[in-house]
This record gives structure tokens, C-alpha cells and sequence, in this order.
């Protein structure tokens, strides 16, 4: 008869440079449009050109990989406005960011929630979800939480350890 489980040490455990992590699995995903309508006048809007961006999101805990999502975007040019613009990726991820909404929302919970300093909760973000996040990026992001006026999905963070 066989027992709850037995103990199965990371392999990843020790691993000190970044690219000795294992190969990311990676995941397509596409909004490339025809047209859209411009957010300034409502027009429709043809595309004009389309690009990738890359955004990191939680592992896959099946295989031990971390999966990085291949974003196809398009860019439009509104001729009523004459301004060229982007498909809105702000519910994937924030303007600029490399990892996805999701995990940043686990990251700044880890810290907040459970009382976690940085350096660990880096840690724990691969150990328990396989993606790797430098712990200086999740003190960014909890301390943006945490300034005046500062919205992270309409909920408002007070601060570190509120």
C-alpha cells in the first residue's frame, strides 16, 4: 500500500545563474485584428503593422517549466485622427511589464499577505509556480501598490503589510 506521497527535491534547488533554469514552454496567443475601432474617436481603423511581446506567466507545475506567452499585437492607424495606435494588452499585462497581471497580483500578495521579505518571496514565485521574478522587480511592484492614489485593479493597496 502506498503512502500520501514521498518527498521530491527540486532540481532546480542551488541553481544560481539564470540561464541554468530550465527552457520556458511557450504559449501563442494573438490579437492581431483587421480593424478596431480608434480609442480617441471611434473610427474604424485599419491595421497597419503587427509586432510580439513576450510576457512571462506562471509555470506549468506538471512539467517544472515556466511558460512565456508569444503575444501577436496589431498597430492601427486611425485616418480620422491621423494617429497610429496598439491593441489594448492592459488586462494581459501593464504597459511596459515583461510578466503577466497574474503574476503580479501572487507576487505583491506573497509579500503582503504573508509577511514574506523579498528575497524569499522571489523564491517562492519558482518554487511554487515556476516563474522566476528578481526580487527588486516584486519590491517594485509592492511599493507602487502602496503609494497615495494608487489603484491595482480597482482595489486600493495602503501599504506593506496592510
Amino acid at each position: 500500500m502506498f503512502g500520501p506521497g514521498e518527498y521530491v527535491p527540486d532540481p532546480t534547488e542551488g541553481i544560481v545563474d539564470i540561464t541554468d533554469l530550465p527552457v520556458p514552454q511557450v504559449g501563442f496567443y494573438s490579437r492581431n485584428h483587421k480593424q478596431t475601432p480608434c480609442p480617441r474617436c471611434g473610427h474604424l481603423a485599419s491595421r497597419h503593422t503587427s509586432d510580439q511581446r513576450t510576457l512571462h506567466d506562471l509555470g506549468d507545475l506538471c512539467t517544472g517549466r515556466p511558460v512565456d506567452l508569444l503575444v501577436t499585437y496589431s498597430s492601427h492607424y486611425c485616418v480620422t485622427c491621423r494617429k497610429h495606435f496598439n491593441i489594448d494588452l492592459s488586462d494581459l499585462a501593464p504597459p511596459g511589464s515583461h510578466y503577466t497581471r497574474r503574476v503580479i497580483d501572487i507576487a505583491v500578495r506573497v509579500v503582503v499577505e504573508d509577511n514574506l521579505p523579498y528575497r524569499p518571496a522571489s523564491w517562492h514565485l519558482w518554487r511554487d509556480h515556476r516563474v522566476f521574478v528578481p526580487f527588486a522587480t516584486i519590491q517594485n511592484w509592492v511599493e507602487a501598490g502602496g503609494k497615495k492614489g494608487a489603484r491595482s485593479h480597482g482595489r486600493c493597496l495602503s501599504g506593506v503589510g496592510a
